[in-house]
Formats: structure tokens, C-alpha cells, sequence
């Protein structure tokens, strides 16, 4: 692991919280008339209703739900924002980052965001309306609302997986770019050169679409690029969009000689069209994903891929977010794993 630690302006990741007070003196009305336009409840003008709600989306302001409570009442929960749970890769994350937050006493609270940065802002506010001690989210990439309301929420930010980007306050993971890059250069090293990518989509998501500029930089830097390619719609992946995928590629481009998939779920589909239509790997056709899954390495032929330390994430993030400190970004790194599929 290595800590890199900017120079951020210290008040940048410890920024100060907008307060009803500050909405009020903006919209140029009482306190009690913002609780009540925010709370929906009393008579207030449609004028003011929406001169209201607009300072409030200005100045990023999120309710505070628990205000009334006891006043020396400390929060137990860390947010946690991921984008699904639909694969073992991010609930490998949650557990590294569960146990250490339940062994000092915290309670993680869990949103999913299916790949919809509306929808993570939704349940960013949603989430820091409970002011909690702390956040975990998932990429570097939000709306700016979203990034303005972690800026400024008062707490500690985990931004987790990826290193490439500007974080908000705390990053822990590896380079997407760098990892797809060596995905890149391993196919090469082994003289193969009519490759093509089978993928999801790489808008959604946005920690594959940067793999897979790594890869297309590495091609291009060696005079190549890729062949062709077969994406799905939506952020999620499966093994059978990876065989449905790669059949469809080879009926466009029977030649090839090696396959970059996004992900090990889809290679694994990949690998299985070939078992099914007696494709030689990697005598015929390389086969190369990412994740390092356990079911990449328990197939006939071990899949090559990279894997990344999901747990340790977990781990280096939830510590990080406890212990306080300056931002800081943590990358762990990733490791290429051989296999024999390529």
C-alpha cells in the first residue's frame, strides 16, 4: 500500500456545514419558515415555497432528520453508497469495511445506487440528512450536487476502487487505467494482436470504461487497436452477457485471437461459448478478464485476470475514516494473475 498525501487546503476536507440559519438569512425569511417549507407542513406562499427550495438546492443544504433529539446524542452510522449487489466484488468490499466498523462500534447503513448517479445523490442526502459519522462511497465520479453535498456535510468521505480522479477528502483503491494498461501489455508480450473487448456499458460504469481506456492507450501506443467490440446496455454484467457477447463478436470477427473482457463474470460466459463450440483457449482464442474472482480460478483452465485487494479496501477505507487525519489517497494496487487462457 502506499499513502500518498496532497496539499489540500485543510479547510477543503473539513468545509463548513450550511446550516438552516444560512438558508434563512439567503432567502431572506425566518428560520421556522424554511423548517416548514422543508418539512411540507404549514401555510407558506408558492413564492416563498420556491424561493426557499431553491436556496436550499444553491447552497447544498441537507435537513438535519435527528434535530429535536438529545442534543449530546453521537451518531453510530457510516453511510455507506455502492452501486450494486448483484456480484461478489463490492460485497467483498462491505465486509473488509463491516468488521472493521462493528468492531468499534458502528453501524454501516446501506444504499444502492444501480449505477445512477441521480439516484446516489438521492440517497447521499438521504443518508447525510441523518447526520452520519462518516461516508462510504463507491468511484470518484457524482453529480455535482452530490460532490458538493460531501464537501461540505462535516464529516469524513471514503471515496473507494478507483485512484484515477480527483477525490473529495479520503480515496483508497488502484488505478483503472493502469490495470487495463497491463491487461494490455501481458496480451501483447504473448504476440497476440487481433484483439477485441466485450464489455458492459462503459458510460454506466464508469470504473470499466477507464480499464479500457488503459488498454486501448497501450494498443495504441504499439501501433494496434482493438478489432472490435460488443457492449451491453446497463451498468450490471453476467456470465451469460459474456457468452452472448462473445459469440456475437466472433460472428463479425471469426479471427481473432484474443478477448479483453470487462470483467471475469463475463469472461467466464466467454470461456463457456468456447467449451460449448470446441474453441481451443488459448490455442485459438485468449481470454482475459478482471477481478480475480474465486470461480476465475477454480474453471478447468484458470482464467488470466487481475485482482484487485477488494477486502483490504474495505479495511483501509473504514480505518482511514475513523482515525481522521489529513485527505489522504491510498493506493493498494492490484495484482495480474497468469492463469492459462492466454
Amino acid at each position: 500500500m502506499t499513502l500518498d498525501k496532497p496539499v489540500p487546503d485543510e479547510q477543503d476536507s473539513q468545509s463548513t456545514v450550511t446550516t438552516l440559519a444560512d438558508v434563512a438569512r439567503r432567502a431572506g425569511v425566518g428560520e421556522s419558515t424554511v423548517s416548514r417549507v422543508l418539512r411540507n407542513k404549514g401555510s407558506v406562499s408558492q413564492s416563498t415555497r420556491e424561493k426557499i427550495l431553491k436556496v436550499t438546492a444553491d447552497l447544498n443544504y441537507v435537513p438535519n432528520r435527528i434535530a429535536g433529539t438529545l442534543a449530546s446524542m453521537t451518531s453510530k452510522l457510516i453511510g455507506v453508497v455502492i452501486p450494486s449487489v448483484g456480484n461478489t466484488v463490492v460485497p467483498e468490499v462491505l465486509a473488509g469495511a463491516n468488521q472493521v466498523l462493528e468492531d468499534a462500534g458502528f453501524q454501516p447503513v446501506i444504499g444502492v445506487s444501480n449505477y445512477d448517479p441521480l439516484r446516489e445523490e438521492q440517497l447521499i442526502e438521504s443518508i447525510l440528512s441523518w447526520r452520519p459519522a462518516g461516508l462510504l462511497v463507491a468511484g470518484l465520479e457524482h453529480t455535482e450536487r452530490a460532490r458538493a453535498m460531501m464537501k461540505g456535510c462535516g464529516v469524513r468521505v471514503v471515496e473507494l476502487l478507483d485512484t484515477d480522479g480527483e477525490g473529495i477528502d479520503i480515496v483508497v483503491g488502484s488505478s483503472q487505467r493502469l490495470a487495463g494498461r497491463k491487461s494490455c501489455e501481458h496480451l501483447l508480450a504473448r504476440n497476440y494482436r487481433r484483439i477485441g473487448y466485450v464489455g458492459h456499458d462503459i458510460t454506466i460504469d464508469v470504473r470499466a470504461g477507464k480499464r479500457f481506456q488503459g488498454f486501448r492507450a497501450a494498443m495504441t501506443d504499439n501501433g494496434l487497436r482493438i478489432i472490435d467490440s460488443e457492449l451491453f446496455p446497463g451498468g450490471a454484467s453476467s456470465v451469460e452477457a459474456g457468452r452472448v457477447g462473445l459469440a456475437r463478436l466472433l460472428e463479425r470477427q471469426p479471427n481473432l485471437d484474443a478477448i479483453y473482457f470487462s470483467n471475469d463474470d463475463l469472461a467466464i460466459g466467454g470461456y463457456f461459448h468456447c467449451l460449448e463450440h470446441g474453441i481451443s483457449v488459448p490455442g485459438q482464442l485468449a481470454l482475459f478478464g478482471y477481478n480475480g474472482l474465486e470461480i476465475a480460478r477454480l474453471t478447468p483452465q484458470p482464467l488470466s485476470t487481475i485482482r484487485s485487494p477488494r477486502v483490504a479496501m474495505g479495511e483501509v477505507g473504514a480505518k482511514l475514516l475513523l482515525a481522521g487525519g489529513q485527505a489522504q489517497v491510498a493506493d493498494l494496487g492490484f495484482e495480474l494473475i497468469m492463469g492459462v487462457t492466454s
